[in-house]
């Protein structure tokens, strides 16, 4: 992996061969270590892909290296299915914000500086997109891994356990970070890096917002259903993420809602 023209020495990503409208090319599996280090940290095993599985401990153990913990950025099982097997197979504990996910593990705190070997990634509570996502600094590098708060192409889903205003939260949050810490790339759960992280987050930001507009001129064309409103707002997308696309709308309708700019009743259909 390549970032700006020099190689990250910490990160390396292992892609899962889950590839689908949802995962894109597959799932990002990140592995951490610090130079010369034994110690390694790995973010996202993925689903229960055996061969991924497999791969990505064997890749570890011929570098001379050990899984110390695994780390999970949210319960989804294209990010967490593997977990319980990859802890089989290297002995590392599992740690989640959900504590279902956790295997031997503890929960994360906010700003928590994660520790093995050398290397520190800062644990960053990030909900929105599921109630319990969260993401890694890892200031070495100047990068953030962001799960699927951030994705390296297109924008990502609030599932119906998730919230739009704590997601817009946790973009803000991002965006003041790279800000303040000079984040030079975002390490996203599915696609490519992203190399401009201020730019995507920026991008991610004003998407809500024109979404949000949408969803209000829906509500004042008559549209009185998540239906009506996914059929009319996101009429250009592929069905095979028309689930995806009602469940972003239920996430919307709700932080209307609340805002007091559309009626409760809406909720109901």
């Amino acid at each position: 992996m390549r970032i700006d023209g020099s190689g990250t020495l910490r990160a390396s990503c292992v892609l899962c061969p889950n590839p689908g409208p949802m995962t894109l090319e597959g799932t990002n599996t990140w592995v951490l270590r610090e130079p010369g280090a034994r110690g390694v940290i790995v973010v996202d095993p993925g689903p229960h892909h055996e061969r991924h599985l497999e791969r990505v401990a064997r890749m570890v153990q011929e570098q001379g290296a050990q899984v110390t913990t695994t780390l999970l950025t949210h319960q989804h099982p294209d990010h967490s299915e593997g977990a319980r097997y990859f802890s089989e197979l290297t002995g590392s504990p599992v740690r989640a914000v959900d504590p279902a996910q956790r295997i031997g593990g503890a929960e994360f705190t906010d700003d928590e500086v994660i520790e093995v070997d050398g290397l520190e990634l800062r644990a960053l509570l990030l909900p929105g997109h599921t109630r319990d996502s969260v993401g890694f600094h890892l200031p070495a590098d100047d990068v953030v891994l962001t799960g699927d708060t951030v994705l390296g192409r297109g924008t990502t889903v609030i599932a119906d356990d998730g919230d739009l205003g704590e997601y817009l939260g946790s973009l803000a949050r991002l965006r003041d970070l790279v800000a303040a810490a000079d984040v030079r790339a975002l390490l996203p759960g599915h696609g490519p890096i992203c190399t401009e992280p201020l730019t995507k987050l920026n991008a991610y930001i004003r998407h809500r917002e024109e979404r949000l507009g949408q969803i209000l001129d829906a509500v004042a064309a008559g549209d009185g259903s998540t239906a009506e409103i996914v059929a009319r707002v996101y009429a250009e997308v592929d069905e095979a993420v028309l689930d995806a696309a009602a469940s972003s709308v239920r996430a919307q309708l709700r932080y209307l809602v609340k805002r007091g700019d559309v009626p409760a009743a809406v909720l109901a259909h």
